[in-house]
């Protein structure tokens, strides 16, 4: 199986689910009854001129959920963080009233969310997860992974379909000991709460989008690949997709001490096996770092239906943020073929 971009090899290996159905069918019976019953109801019958009860009103139909959703509000301010050659970036410090969490959020349209023909569409909406600490610096938002121009260019190339993306911090310190892990830790700020359930609130509240998890995926590199998988494997109900770029597996902050059960239990390494979550994955490796071939590759091994998980492994790629940035068009076009287009009820 090949990414999109002929230009560039591929090696994929596929793990399915499976998929059962059943049905039921029901037989009744009936009788003509007795020539008495016959009677009674020929003596039951209405006379000319009745003309019996009336029927009673069929009860409405309900309305099937609509796929666009619209703002729900209340609007949130943003400011525009930075231009680029695909539009602004915008950026609001946001407070989850679920979390209790504050952090800076970062948020793009794609030139067709403000095209009239796209006036009453929803929109994907992927949620990206930067690099190392990522406090008080964003790769995603800057030039070092200039998705938002690349997007623009593949979306109109008709490569893949347009997305709003998401660029939330992942830390509120940069003392890379106190890495949260997109996390609910105890005893320390909920990050995991503000990220799968206050960002796509603040999302849903200001933007159209789409309803269901179908247009809702997570995509991040190195420390942000940890975060992709785990909270799309935590909350299949919200995302479909996760695109973890040469990733770990395992919570590593020093935070978890004496919560050795809490940290498994947000272990991607323990929920892949479990069988709770039908997303798809794809799951990347640099061809040129075999220590990370080898744990992405078990890592993949381990998956179990419902998750249905791709592995692509970059030829000579290295864990460097300029070697991401050459596999952003073919993840890109991966994820247009995994979760919904824009759409208009």
């Amino acid at each position: 199986m090949k990414l999109p971009s002929a230009t560039r090899h591929r090696t994929t290996a596929l793990i399915g689910a499976v998929l059962l159905a059943a049905t039921a069918t029901a037989c009744g019976s009936s009788s003509a009854g007795t020539s008495a019953e016959r009677s009674s109801a020929a003596t039951d019958a209405p006379t000319k001129g009745d003309k019996g009860p009336e029927p009673a009103p069929e009860a409405p139909k309900p309305k099937p959920p609509t796929k666009a959703v619209m703002p729900s509000g209340p609007p949130t301010a943003f400011s525009t963080a930075r231009t680029t050659p695909g539009g602004p970036i915008l950026m609001t410090s946001y407070t989850g009233p679920k979390s209790g969490v504050t952090g800076k959020v970062w948020v793009w349209l794609p030139p067709e969310y403000n095209d009239p023909a796209y006036a009453k569409s929803g929109f994907p909406v992927l949620t990206l997860y930067a690099g190392g600490q990522s406090n008080g610096y964003n790769t995603w938002t800057d030039n070092q992974l200039p998705i938002q121009e690349i997007a623009a260019q593949e979306s109109k190339a008709g490569r893949t379909h347009p997305f709003i993306m998401v660029m939330p911090v992942q830390n509120l310190e940069k003392d890379e000991r106190r890495t949260l892990d997109c996390s609910d830790i105890p005893g320390q700020p909920k990050m995991g709460t503000w990220m799968s359930q206050d960002i796509p609130d603040l999302v849903k509240a200001n933007f159209r989008t789409l309803r269901g998890p179908d247009g809702w995926g997570l995509m991040g590199a190195s420390t942000g690949a940890f975060c992709s998988i785990k909270l799309a494997l935590q909350h299949p109900e919200q995302f479909k997709a996760a695109v973890p770029i040469d990733g770990y597996f395992n919570p590593d902050s020093s935070l978890w001490k004496n919560y050795e059960a809490d940290r498994l239990a947000n272990s991607p390494d323990t929920m892949i096996g479990a069988g709770k979550a039908g997303i798809d994955v794809l799951a990347t490796a640099g061809g040129g770092d075999p220590h990370e071939v080898k744990l992405v590759k078990a890592f993949v091994a381990k998956a179990a239906p419902p998750v249905r998980i791709e592995y692509y492994e970059q030829p000579g790629g290295r864990h460097l943020t300029s070697h991401f940035k050459r596999m952003i068009p073919d993840l890109l076009g991966w994820l247009g073929k995994h979760l919904s287009p824009p759409t208009a009820d």
